[in-house]
């Protein structure tokens, strides 16, 4: 039998949604993201791009995918898709290998998503799904902005498209992930989720130690295009 976890609860100095959360958004919808990309995160992007382009069929998006657990097992439940799990650690990236063997639908990546899902949008693809798995939740009011759903990048995370999925164990990360999509009036559904077959470390080990896990989805449309200025 498993010894039971003992992950710390997500802890903030606020309990409901940030009072300027509509604000930060629309500024972001209204302000192109004109950082440069990082130049590993190019030559990553560049070194898959032609594999990613010759697939036939769906492609599959696990950003900040750690040691990439989630990417192989998201491969077994998308047969017939290429996932690519992308994460900017290399450290975390190359314990894959030592855990899982490879498959021939998994690409793991190592670059920045903010650069990632830019390259990906100017290149014309489109995701059928896209998964979050338990993001860094930035639970410190003043790091609001680095929240996937009110960092500059949000634009492009939106007109990427597909069926959006995110995982937390702070409901109110996806409370306000689901305001930010109510921005750009996509309906988003959040429910529990009992974590029979974990996909990642993070959700095995939350499991372990009682805690709930949360559970957010989206379909995101095809006419984003104008958000991105």
């Amino acid at each position: 039998m498993a010894t039971p976890a003992n992950s710390k609860i997500v802890t903030s100095n606020r309990d409901k949604l940030h009072e300027n959360l509509d604000k930060v958004v629309r500024k972001h919808l209204a302000h192109p993201f004109r950082k440069p990309y990082a130049q590993h995160s190019q030559d990553a992007f560049d070194a898959i791009r032609q594999q990613v382009e010759q697939h036939s069929g769906p492609i599959v998006l696990d950003s900040c995918c750690g040691i990439g657990e989630s990417s192989h097992k998201l491969a077994e439940q998308h047969a017939d898709a290429l996932v690519i799990g992308i994460d900017q650690s290399a450290h975390r990236l190359d314990k894959h290998d030592t855990h899982f063997l490879p498959r021939d639908n998994c690409l793991l990546v190592r670059a920045d998503v903010v650069d990632f899902w830019r390259l990906a949008l100017e290149a014309g693809w489109r995701p059928s799904h896209h998964y979050l798995l338990y993001p860094n939740p930035w639970p410190k009011a003043h790091h609001l902005q680095r929240r996937w759903y009110a960092h500059s990048v949000f634009p492009s995370l939106l007109a990427l498209g597909g069926q959006l999925e995110c995982r937390s164990n702070w409901p109110l990360y996806l409370q306000e992930f689901q305001h930010s999509l109510a921005v750009v009036e996509t309906r988003s559904s959040i429910q529990s989720l009992v974590a029979t077959s974990p996909l990642t470390p993070f959700e095995r080990k939350y499991s372990q130690s009682g805690q709930t896990i949360w559970q957010l989805t989206a379909s995101l449309h095809d006419d984003y295009s104008d958000l991105l200025g």
